[in-house]
């Protein structure tokens, strides 16, 4: 029971971290401004509900696409929590990247896109690469266990739910925290991701030595 909760905080951190919320709403509401304000509501549900269905796909189907690909697990942990603690790293310095962030090119196409619930709100900011990677990466530690499997879900949907709940605080959120306060939480989950993307590692490094 103790590494069903263990494992289910770890999934609810990192999906949050990934996920990244805070980002997230800080550029909806610079995309949703003026005449797209009355369009929050249909947008953001429609953003997280086709990010939910790639993270879905990606957590599903992602081990066996590592199988046709002859990647081993241990070599996707480590690779994995390689880019997790980039992601860290971006997060503790307030310095996105292309991880969490987009494109100047990415910034100038979405406000120009008259669809913005898929791109960039759905995808790339909500369902990203290290979201994406988290989410195969929690599976391929659940296994087989129907009760991680069944808790990771949950986790997600918790994550895409709180997510969807901030997007609509959007304007309340803004007033409360600020830069300086989304910053500092920014920083807090980067330390946290940062310890989990180092454990990844390590657990990957352990597991392939066992598979010699």
């Amino acid at each position: 029971m103790r590494r069903i909760v263990e494992f289910a905080a770890s999934a609810i951190v990192m999906l949050l971290v990934t996920i990244g919320p805070l980002e997230t709403v800080a550029i909806f509401g610079v995309l949703t401004a003026g005449a797209r304000r009355s369009m929050r509501p249909r947008l953001a549900i429609q953003a997280v509900a086709i990010a939910r269905g790639v993270l879905f796909v990606f957590a599903i189907g992602g081990t066996r696409f590592l199988q046709l690909l002859q990647v081993s697990m241990p070599a996707f942990e480590v690779a994995a929590g390689i880019l997790l603690l980039l992601q860290s790293i971006e997060l503790i310095f307030a310095h996105p990247g292309g991880l969490s962030a987009l494109t100047t090119g990415e910034e100038i196409e979405a406000e120009r896109s008259s669809e913005i619930a898929v791109f960039p709100l759905a995808i790339p900011l909500i369902a990203g690469p290290a979201s994406i990677t988290a989410a195969m990466l929690l599976m391929g530690q659940a296994g087989a266990d129907p009760m991680r499997i069944a808790v990771f879900f949950v986790a997600l949907f918790i994550a895409l739910a709180l997510t969807y709940l901030m997007l609509m605080l959007v304007e309340p959120l803004g007033r409360l925290l600020g830069v300086t306060g989304t910053n500092v939480i920014a920083r807090i989950s980067g330390i946290l991701l940062a310890a989990v993307a180092v454990q990844f590692i390590l657990d990957g490094i352990r597991e392939s030595h066992l598979l010699r």
